[in-house]
């Protein structure tokens, strides 16, 4: 019927209104002017809850059984349960062995801690995907003693972006753009050996002035170098974690106009759409370099 078609039509205009970060009132204010229908804020909350089940069966699908890479982050979305807070979100995004890429899930809790990442990964796991080659994370305390419980085999790369960023952190202002191109000079030299070089001549020039930092890059430095065990093809995507930081970007930057979520089934939803959004999008798209080395990629595995 023509009624039901129309119907059909706005219900999933508002419903991509709502995964853009528009509010339910002022989508019930565009629908009114550009189609003459009358939905209350309400009415638009109801409709957005459609996408609930899909969520839901998203978080419990099976997963593939191997993963190059995975990539571990958490970001902090505004939400109110008895008050008003910023709360973690957690999400793994992973890149194939072919080189497809996909979020393979995402939590929600009021902080982040080792507890919530464990439970994570081993939801992960039980869902069937059984064999990682190399985590990247930033410096959560024991996330590298949680990837040898869940995935033994796996190897852990610490993310050089957030490295330099606590070492800007801890340094004088008026040191840390030198201190910033040097230490990108780590992640830029043609082979492990040479950036072993540059970090030892790093530690060599600051160690007098700011020896507390360069104590505790040492103890963090057999994961700094990880990803040049691999093919020079991949290093750009693996040596910090700055791909699932677009990501999160993006959920910022949509969940921005909402100020906050009413409640976590809000949030679970409004990111399981962004989640959903962008396996879709990058569905058979090949990361960068990765379709070089697929063969290479693939002889990691059993």
């Amino acid at each position: 019927p023509d009624y039901k078609q129309h119907a059909d039509v706005l219900e999933n205009m508002i419903i991509k209104l709502y995964s853009k970060g528009v509010t339910t009132r002022e989508i019930a204010d565009l629908i009114e002017k550009m189609y003459g229908s009358h939905y209350s804020p309400a009415q638009v909350s109801n409709i957005s809850k459609q996408m609930i089940p899909k969520v839901e069966a998203y978080h419990k699908r099976k997963l593939s059984d191997k993963f190059f890479c995975v990539y571990l982050d958490a970001t902090y979305v505004p939400l109110r349960r008895e008050t008003f807070e910023r709360e973690a979100v957690y999400i793994a995004i992973g890149i194939k062995p072919n080189g497809h890429k996909e979020v393979i899930d995402y939590c929600i809790a009021p902080n982040e801690n080792i507890e919530v990442w464990t439970e994570l990964l081993q939801s992960m796991k039980s869902r069937g995907l059984e064999q990682v080659e190399l985590f990247l994370s930033d410096g959560v305390v024991g996330m590298k003693t949680a990837l040898e419980q869940t995935y033994p085999k796996a190897h852990f790369q610490r993310c050089l972006v957030h490295v330099m960023r606590n070492i800007c952190a801890k340094v004088r202002v008026d040191d840390c753009e030198t201190i910033m191109n040097e230490f990108k000079q780590i992640h830029q030299q043609p082979n492990e050996e040479a950036a072993i070089k540059v970090l030892h001549a790093f530690y060599d020039k600051w160690n007098r002035a700011y020896n507390h930092v360069i104590r505790n890059l040492k103890e963090i430095e057999p994961d700094l170098l990880v990803f040049y065990d691999y093919p020079k093809q991949i290093r750009a995507s693996i040596y910090s974690t700055n791909m699932i930081e677009s990501f999160n970007h993006v959920i910022k930057r949509k969940a921005k106009p909402k100020a906050e979520f009413p409640t976590e089934q809000s949030l679970d939803t409004f990111i399981g759409i962004q989640a959903m959004s962008y396996n879709e999008r990058y569905f058979n798209r090949i990361h960068k370099g990765f379709s070089q080395v697929q063969d290479t990629l693939e002889s990691y595995f059993d």
